[in-house]
């Protein structure tokens, strides 16, 4: 095998990973533009949540389950979503929606089964990403959670993006 050719065996797949970053970014963007119009039309957050969650899960590829679960007396419930039928309710501390809250970060889990304490609401769920939602004071009022039925679907570019959207929840306009 040439010099030539070990590069292209390197770097093809990394090339491929760069531009689907780049397709998901445009993506990202797009949609951005769109709820912050779309959400300027009210200030209630659950109606932002609902909104967001539709918009998402119907333009993104790779959303299986797609929603909120709010932060309630101690305990996270299931809000607006899309998809499969949800846990209504998540055993405290476990999981990666309160691994978010507990930690104030989103949590990206490129396979559930390997995550301890993993919750599993539907067994075609293999990877996830969770996003807490923050209110004006700075509170974690609910955790935004992602579900694709395909191991590896998120990354760097999806936290960033989503909590760019999260930020629009209780954003004034």
């Amino acid at each position: 095998m040439s010099g030539k050719d070990n590069n292209s065996y390197f770097w093809e797949p990394i090339k491929e990973i760069l531009m689907e970053d780049k397709k998901k970014e445009g993506r990202y963007s797009r949609i951005y533009k769109q709820l912050e119009a779309l959400l300027a039309k009210t200030d209630d957050p659950l109606a932002r949540m609902a909104s967001i969650c539709a918009v998402l899960h119907h333009k993104m590829d790779h959303y299986f389950w797609t929603g909120f679960y709010l932060y309630k007396n101690d305990s996270l419930v299931v809000g607006p979503y899309q998809g499969p039928v949800a846990c209504q309710e998540l055993e405290k501390d476990k999981g990666v929606c309160w691994a978010a809250l507990n930690g104030g970060a989103a949590v990206v889990v490129r396979d559930v089964h390997a995550f301890p304490g993993h919750i599993s609401c539907d067994s075609r769920s293999k990877s996830e990403i969770t996003v807490p939602v923050f209110n004006q004071k700075k509170e974690i009022v609910a955790i935004f959670d992602v579900d694709s039925d395909h191991l590896d679907s998120f990354g760097e570019v999806d936290r960033i993006a989503l909590n760019g959207i999260m930020d629009l929840i209780h954003k004034k306009f």
